[in-house]
């Protein structure tokens, strides 16, 4: 599923806005450090300037369900500005990151005074929506190969090869996008090499065959 970006549709305001120190301040994460946690109070929208972060809920004692990956361009922490006063899910550096932190109350203003901005953000969030109820229908009917072709497909994408995605992800991550165990995600990841769906090298998965791939992620 391919996003399309809020970065691309920028109004000046809100450029302004992100360069202006009065209105948002700017944190530097490291690989692997959290930005916020489920649960924790949300004062702010976050804006991605820089890196890749994932997006997670925490279901259980060490037990995640990987939900997205976010990067330069996107927001986090979106429902804040319609009074959601707590973060109902976590977020964590995948890679080296800067962030924008942005105070809720000026991006309302941002988008009661930008409607054509509004409307891209609307957008972009009715994707989301989309890729969430994709993962709710892997969960209910998938089984495990098929919700692992819909993770590789998923992070495939462009945007995150370019970046090397798969160098700052370990097998347990991987799992967690496909919402199985990491002992099952390494098992079908050595099957779909045999059967030269894809390429293993380290850390990085290869897709040979997205036809195939696709046709096992379709077909659960």
């Amino acid at each position: 599923m391919k996003y399309i970006l809020v970065k691309d549709n920028l109004s000046e305001e809100f450029k302004n806005i992100i360069n202006t120190d009065a209105y948002k301040t700017r944190v530097e994460y490291l690989k692997g450090e959290t930005i916020f946690k489920q649960g924790a109070f949300a004062p702010y929208v976050l804006y991605v300037v820089e890196g890749l972060a994932k997006v997670f809920l925490q279901t259980g004692i060490d037990k995640n369900i990987n939900i997205s990956v976010v990067s330069k361009g996107e927001f986090l922490a979106f429902s804040s500005v319609f009074g959601e006063p707590v973060h109902t899910y976590s977020a964590q550096a995948i890679t080296n990151s800067k962030i924008c932190m942005i105070e809720k109350e000026s991006f309302q203003r941002i988008l009661l005074n930008n409607p054509e901005f509004a409307l891209n953000i609307t957008s972009q969030n009715y994707r989301t929506e989309k890729h969430l109820l994709e993962i709710i229908r892997n969960l209910s009917y998938k089984q495990m190969r098929g919700k692992l072709a819909s993770a590789l497909i998923y992070l495939c994408q462009p945007d995150f090869l370019q970046q090397n995605i798969f160098d700052f992800l370990t097998r347990q991550d991987i799992a967690d996008f496909a919402a199985i165990s990491t002992e099952s995600a390494i098992k079908f990841l050595k099957e779909f090499e045999k059967e030269k769906l894809l390429t293993l090298d380290g850390k990085k998965v290869i897709i040979r065959d997205f036809s195939q791939l696709e046709n096992i992620s379709k077909n659960g």
